[in-house]
């Protein structure tokens, strides 16, 4: 069937069952690259939401579309090794920001030669301008998600 003559539900479902798969073959290949460097998949991605600058738990975890009780878990456990800590917020006095410490910030940086090689594959396999439609194709889904999903969207 072309894609005119499937019916919408059949569509979302689809797309939802391949963003499911999707999104276990990047966790796993992110466990894979994150492992030698003493990481999680998980810690990485909080530790790399916090790279650039410092965040509170809630902007992390809506950075990453999780909940902020997941984040603020592995925020702790993360501080717990010494690999971020936790700043006075001068916004917020209860919501604390998040840095990776020297620690963190090399343990990121040694993921960073095999995350390129995996990248470089990648490239490789779809070709670039395949990867980068696929990347903007995500995007596009994402964003109508959130507008499915946003305060003004119908329940039906």
């Amino acid at each position: 069937m072309s894609a005119p003559e499937r019916t919408a539900a059949a569509q979302l479902s689809d797309a939802a069952l391949t963003s499911f798969r999707l999104n276990g073959q990047f966790l796993e290949l992110a466990e894979e690259l994150a492992r030698p460097a003493g990481l999680t998949a998980a810690w990485w991605q909080v530790l790399g939401a916090v790279l650039a600058e410092p965040l509170p738990v809630a902007g992390i975890a809506r950075a990453m579309g999780v909940t902020r009780q997941s984040v603020q878990r592995i925020a702790d456990l993360l501080v717990g090794k010494g690999l971020a800590e936790y700043l006075p917020n001068p916004a917020h006095a209860r919501a604390k920001l998040l840095r990776p410490t020297p620690e963190g910030f090399a343990a990121v940086e040694r993921i960073r030669p095999h995350h390129r090689k995996a990248a470089e594959r990648l490239a490789r396999r779809m070709g670039p301008d395949a990867l980068e439609a696929a990347i903007t194709a995500l995007r596009q889904l994402s964003l109508a998600l959130d507008d499915l999903n946003g305060p003004d969207s119908e329940a039906t």
